[in-house]
């Protein structure tokens, strides 16, 4: 059995600075809070803990004082910034220069549109940490969209500035795109009404068409994430789109030999949270199968 490991997948520059800063920071002390998740992976939330990195939420955050905090690659919302200064909290800012970028976009419209009438419109998943970020930005006045159903939030007889989470897929930003462009027309407005910036990342965009070639170059796909990745969820999808031999697992332990019924080749990928290590695991753990009993 020929077990490849996808040269391209795992952490993306900003997963890795942060999982770095913590590690170098934990060198100096005993333990480190870092607010939520530093990664959507729970190994590597555990291998973490072990180092002593405590996940908190915001309500404990209020809690904590003359101490330090990690702020993950996701980013926070102004809010986050003012309780640390309230409270005396010294952050370790690790959130992804890209995300911090995007902030200062939303920012910046979130400003020129409150003088035209105007609304910020957000693709991406409500709750997300990163459009939690985002939307704080407009003191939570954008309008977060996942599905066609959400476009039903927004007022089509007023302009429209939308941005996307930098995680999404780009196939479905330009969908939703398309769909306001449509309910804008339908209301009278003209094509000035709607000003879209595909704020997706390209770390992370650009592993969709590198997937869909690892993907149907192997009999069998294992793809390794966290479940609460949305990054995971996107990118296995693209895998069982091209290879309906894709399967979905957390580590080694959610395998089953009988996927590997008369394959030649497993190829192993993950998600923008999914570290190397674990993808190298589960990929020693298939090795060791005995696929002639299979």
């Amino acid at each position: 059995m020929n077990v490849t490991i996808d040269k391209n997948s795992g952490y993306c520059f900003g997963v890795e600075f942060a999982i770095q800063m913590a590690e170098d920071e934990m060198e100096n002390c005993e333990e480190l809070y870092c607010l939520g998740d530093i990664v959507h992976n729970s190994m590597e939330v555990k291998r973490l803990y072990e180092k002593g990195l405590r996940i908190i939420d915001r309500e404990q955050l209020k809690e904590l004082r003359d101490t330090k905090v990690l702020i993950r690659a996701h980013g926070e919302p102004p809010e986050t910034y003012k309780t640390a200064l309230e409270n005396n909290i010294e952050l370790i800012d690790a959130s992804c220069p890209v995300v911090l970028k995007l902030q200062n976009r939303v920012k910046h419209a979130f400003d020129v549109d409150k003088t035209k009438g105007g609304q910020i419109v957000i693709y991406g998943q409500v709750g997300h940490a990163e459009v939690i970020g985002l939307a704080g930005q407009t003191g939570d006045e954008a309008i977060i969209v996942t599905t066609e159903e959400d476009l039903d939030k927004i007022d089509f007889t007023r302009p429209v500035t939308l941005f996307s989470q930098t995680t999404k897929s780009t196939k479905g930003f330009y969908h939703i795109k398309s769909l306001i462009e449509e309910r804008l027309q339908q209301a009278n407005q003209d094509s000035t009404a709607l000003n879209a910036n595909d704020s997706i990342c390209r770390q992370v965009s650009n592993r969709e068409p590198q997937l869909t070639k690892f993907s149907v170059e192997h009999d069998v796909i294992i793809f390794v994430s966290g479940k609460k990745s949305s990054n995971g969820k996107a990118l296995y999808s693209v895998c069982k789109q091209h290879n309906p031999n894709s399967y979905f697992v957390e580590n080694e332990e959610e395998i089953e030999k009988e996927w590997f019924a008369n394959a030649e080749s497993v190829g192993i990928c993950g998600a923008t949270s999914t570290p190397m290590w674990l993808m190298q695991q589960v990929a020693d753990s298939i090795k060791k199968f005995d696929f002639e009993t299979v």
